[in-house]
């Protein structure tokens, strides 16, 4: 079976077969005569041109090199060779300038500032001219060649982003069953010790799965620059104490290390995204916990400092760790970029949490920096973002814990996964509410209409119509007008939630199911509804 030729390769060759083509433009008949008999018998096609109008008109039929006189009775040489590279598709084209009168040095360096490629000065032996414009072909099929495959990486990325995009969505649908599911297994005891150990396997390799699937999503929107911040004034020191605690719980306990965190005892405001900023530190001490041996020390501090006139805050990352090599370092926040990965992989992970960090960072306007002595020796990754002035500090933090309510709720469940649909039936069942399912989008629109739910969960990749399809269909019809809509989907990008809204939904929640949000908006109906409906009112 024959290979295949890639399209730039083709077109490669293309121009490989056929004679290179050069446009004479000189308004000189017998110079121009003289010009094109050489460039003919060095085996080149030519085209010629009088005057600038004409050779501007030639450009277009792109020739490989333009061979252009300076002199000219209409439009001068400089003036032809701007207007060339003006011209987006004539810009590339390689132009020689040629002069038999204008050969001083200012003249030559004008020629090269407008855009030429060259300057030869008539008259010219045959090899000096033919030796030119080989050199400047050769050039410009470099640099089409380079062009051709920064093209090609550049398909293949944004395939590959899609592709990362796609699976994220697809291991959501099944990650979501078994979130849902998890809870139900709770409401009685373990019947031995094994059965509690492998609950709790279970447990941890959910969160772990659905935070690889989180990265995949992130660092396509990274690569594509999709990530927005939703900046509020935080307490720093407050979500450092949480992450660290967080981390010791779910990771350093289970491999016997110490964390030790030493912050201000004053509160450290910054303006930024909390959830952003929570992803940030715990990257950081997750590799870290990674990256350190059982009985391992991993450290986490603040120190507030000034430059110029800005106020600063560092936080440092330490372990004991494998530490890193110079190499090692030079490339760390590089994409799909590790640490020297042992064959086994018992480190694991993707490589691109550190791309995270360093993009999430200098979102917020700050810097990071990785340090290691050498292999064995530990790391230290610092963070400087900067932090409000001190009048600005003011700004209280609200946290609004919402109440489980034992009133009890009548749902509509859409969802073509039987798994998804079954795990959030039981789910709201064990809750004590009554439970309608659908596993279209037209018999959804059916029931949300003639039964009346209080909530409706709706997922957006439905066959026949889709949830947008079913929210607009629900809304136009009087009985749908008070219904909580809740779209459950795999996607999770602002412009999809902005379509959810757009559409009817009041809440857009991505998969997999954060069973503690769907009891919050399940009990607290009335707050649920008002601010579902300031969010629609303030969408665009």
């Amino acid at each position: 079976m024959a290979a295949e030729v890639l399209p730039g390769a083709r077109e490669a060759e293309e121009r490989a077969e056929r004679l290179p083509v050069v446009l004479n433009v000189n308004d000189n008949e017998g110079a121009r005569y003289m010009t094109s008999v050489m460039l003919r018998r060095a085996g080149f096609e030519v085209l010629e041109a009088a005057d600038g109008k004409s050779a501007l008109e030639y450009a277009e039929q792109m020739p490989d090199v333009i061979v252009l006189d300076v002199r000219l009775p209409d439009i001068d040489g400089f003036e032809v060779c701007r207007r060339i590279r003006a011209n987006p598709r004539t810009a590339r084209l390689k132009v020689l300038h040629t002069s038999a009168t204008f050969v001083t040095l200012d003249k030559k360096v004008h020629g090269l500032e407008v855009g030429a490629d060259g300057y030869l000065s008539q008259p010219f032996e045959m090899q000096e001219l033919v030796a030119t414009i080989q050199s400047l072909i050769r050039l410009s099929r470099a640099e089409l060649d380079l062009r051709e495959r920064a093209d090609q990486l550049l398909e293949a990325s944004r395939r590959k982003d899609e592709f990362l995009a796609m699976l994220a969505h697809e291991l959501r649908n099944p990650l979501s069953a078994i979130s849902a599911c998890l809870p139900l297994l709770s409401q009685r005891g373990p019947v031995n010790e094994r059965e509690a150990r492998a609950r709790d396997i279970v447990e941890r390799q959910v969160l772990h799965l659905g935070k690889l699937v989180d990265d995949l999503l992130d660092v396509a929107r990274v690569t594509q620059g999709k990530i927005e911040l939703h900046r509020v004034v935080v307490d720093l020191r407050t979500l450092l104490e949480r992450v660290a605690t967080g981390t010791r719980e779910t990771k350093a306990s289970q491999r016997r290390q110490t964390i030790s965190l030493h912050v201000p005892a004053e509160p450290v405001y910054i303006q930024g995204d909390p959830t952003r900023l929570e992803q940030i530190f715990a990257n950081l001490l997750d590799n870290a916990s990674k990256y350190t041996d059982a009985g391992g020390t991993i450290g986490l501090s603040a120190t507030p400092f000034t430059e110029g006139v800005t106020s600063w805050v560092r936080i440092a990352v330490t372990d004991t760790g494998i530490g890193m090599s110079a190499e090692s370092l030079a490339t760390i926040f590089g994409l799909f970029s590790q640490a020297e990965v042992a064959i086994d992989r018992s480190r694991g992970g993707l490589g691109i949490g550190l791309t995270l960090v360093k993009t999430l960072v200098e979102l917020h306007g700050g810097r990071v920096t990785a340090q290691s002595l050498g292999l064995g020796a530990g790391s230290r990754f610092e963070v400087e973002l900067p932090t409000l002035p001190t009048d600005a500090r003011h700004v209280p933090a609200i946290a609004r814990v919402l109440s489980v309510r034992a009133a009890r709720r009548r749902i509509l469940i859409v969802e073509d996964n039987t798994d998804v649909r079954d795990g959030l039936v039981e789910l709201c069942q064990m809750w004590g509410h009554e439970v309608l399912t659908a596993g279209e989008g037209q018999e959804g629109v059916r029931l949300a209409i003639e039964q009346r739910p209080d909530i409706a969960f709706v997922d957006i990749g439905l066959p026949g119509i889709d949830g947008y399809e079913v929210a607009r269909r629900v809304r136009e019809n009087a009985s749908g007008k008070d219904l909580l809509l809740i779209a459950l989907t795999g996607y999770g990008s602002r412009e999809q939630k902005a379509r959810a809204i757009e559409a009817g939904f009041d809440h857009h929640v991505v998969k997999p199911v954060d069973t503690k949000l769907i009891q919050d908006l399940v009990s607290d109906l009335n707050h649920t509804r008002q601010t579902s409906q300031q969010a629609r009112s303030a969408a665009p």
